[in-house]
């Protein structure tokens, strides 16, 4: 299978061409306004929207930032990451009190709420403006921009259904909601939802379990770069334990490296070719 040169802005469903495309997405919101027009031109939307918005303390992000592109056919919405160890705290804090979940169900990380409510209502106009044509609409993001697509994607499935996503990608996400809210979403965003785990990558491991947990459609990275529908438990537990430091979120291990986006392009560019 050859990596695909352009993205497909017409046909919906997986596939692991479109998961390396969002994923080129995401990683694209990491770049500055001009890097993200002129890629988004190369690919195809003539209409780009950048949101941004300032954090104060006790917040450790200084802001949230995202981007809409939209074609004739294919709306996406890439949110941006962060480094794990700006949102370490959070991720590994288990007294973060929960925040009412999107349209009453369920409950979400604080933190991740609060991030996202700073940028919902720029994302939302965004999308209202741009589909104009009843194209299809997808949400992104690696890491923090993952809990945010995520979420994003609740928001509008439970309070907005007309702007709903027809998928919602994402890579290194935290743990984001509770069981209640997970489980209507897996309902909601059945075969419209793919997370991406990269092997050893430590931030799909927290917060920690049982006050927050993952949604379904789980695709594991092995050490190879292989995609898996599931983590194999024997083989998945001895795949993950090479490379382990005693510091997850220390700078050289296994836990950091795994969480780099450039990784999990690399991986999923393996699969392909």
């Amino acid at each position: 299978m050859a990596v695909p040169i352009a993205i497909d802005h017409l046909t919906d469903g997986y596939s692991l061409e479109r998961a390396y495309w969002l994923a080129q997405a995401a990683d694209l919101a990491y770049k500055d306004e001009a890097a993200i027009d002129r890629q988004a031109g190369e690919w195809g939307f003539g209409e780009v929207r950048h949101h941004k918005t300032s954090f104060t303390p006790p917040f450790p992000l200084e802001d949230t930032q995202a981007y809409t592109m939209a074609g004739d056919d294919m709306i996406v919405t890439a949110f941006r990451g962060t480094e794990p160890a700006q949102i370490k705290d959070w991720l590994s804090d288990v007294d973060t009190l929960p925040s009412p979940g999107p349209g009453g169900t369920g409950f979400v990380h604080y933190g991740f709420a609060r991030a996202l409510e700073s940028i919902f209502p720029a994302v939302k106009d965004a999308l209202a403006e741009l589909r104009t044509n009843g194209q299809s609409v997808w949400f992104t993001g690696h890491s923090l921009g993952g809990a945010l697509a995520m979420l994003a994607g609740a928001r509008m499935y439970l309070e907005d259904p007309r702007l709903a996503a027809d998928g919602v990608y994402t890579y290194g996400q935290p743990r984001t909601c509770d069981r209640l809210l997970a489980a209507a979403y897996n309902k909601g965003f059945k075969d419209r939802m793919y997370r991406f785990v990269n092997n050893n990558d430590i931030v799909p491991q927290l917060p920690p379990e049982p006050v927050y947990t993952h949604v379904e459609a789980l695709r594991y990275l092995d050490s190879q770069g292989r995609v898996h529908e599931a983590m194999p438990l024997v083989s998945g537990l001895t795949d993950r334990a090479r490379g382990l430091t005693a510091d997850a979120f220390a700078p050289a291990s296994d836990g950091i490296r795994d969480h780099f986006m450039r990784n999990y392009l690399a991986a999923l560019e393996k699969n392909l070719s």
